[in-house]
């Protein structure tokens, strides 16, 4: 049987890029969001039938990321990779960076990847799978207005870094993605043709694949990846 694959954050953007491209090299594909309306919306959109299964699930509660997983093993008997893609962005100085945008930002940035973790660690090292958190080069790279979003991501890769080196120990592989501009409905955007030279989220699916594909032994643990030619300023 092909492997089982969850991710949060799955019904648009780089969640919904990811799992189409899984979907085509024929994964079995598990998408959540906030709304089931929108991960039913999505997986509709997506296609491969019985291969596609929405869920509803805010990963800002734990409860919910494990009756996720348990949604999983229930349908399919594995969970071998978990992306935990889910995230917000909210800029603004920190005069007007509100409580409720902070806690926001970083409850689904970072605790949300901890509860999505913490909910699949098990049935990832019984099937010694693979698990993938999407960062941002704002894990490394300083933005202005960017106190809550950057909080979140460098706490991201060190969460993940750390977590890799807990779980290589049990044939469990762990990286996190980094990527740069990405066409996606992140912060409000609405994708168009001007995004055309930005990564493409079906590109953040390519790498996931190909990193999947990868000899056990090696392990990438984290990848940044940003566009190749950005415009001209």
């Amino acid at each position: 049987m092909s492997q089982v694959v969850y991710i949060t954050g799955g019904s648009k953007g780089i969640g919904k890029g990811i799992a189409a491209y899984l979907l085509q090299k024929g994964y079995r594909v598990a998408i959540s969001s906030r709304k089931l309306e929108a991960a039913q919306q999505a997986a509709t959109d997506l296609g491969h039938g019985d291969n596609i299964l929405p869920i509803q699930s805010d990963v800002r509660n734990l409860q919910d990321e494990e009756r996720a997983v348990k949604t999983i093993l229930d349908k399919w008997g594995q969970l071998d990779v978990l992306v935990a893609n889910a995230g917000v962005g909210h800029f603004a100085p920190i005069e007007q960076m509100t409580p409720q945008l902070w806690y926001e930002t970083i409850d689904t940035n970072l605790n949300g990847v901890y509860h999505s973790v913490k909910a699949a660690v098990e049935a990832i090292k019984q099937a010694k799978g693979y698990i993938f958190t999407i960062a941002s080069l704002a894990g490394t790279n300083f933005i202005p207005q960017g106190t809550a979003y950057n909080a979140s991501k460098f706490a991201v890769v060190g969460f993940t870094q750390a977590l890799m080196l807990d779980l290589r120990q049990y044939d469990v592989r762990v990286t996190t993605i980094m990527p740069g501009s990405v066409a996606s409905y992140f912060n409000n955007h609405i994708p168009s043709e001007s995004d055309s030279w930005k990564i493409q989220p079906e590109d953040i699916g390519e790498l996931i694949y190909d990193l999947l594909q990868m000899h056990p032994r090696a392990l990438p643990s984290k990848i940044e990846i940003r566009p190749t030619k950005p415009p001209a300023k």
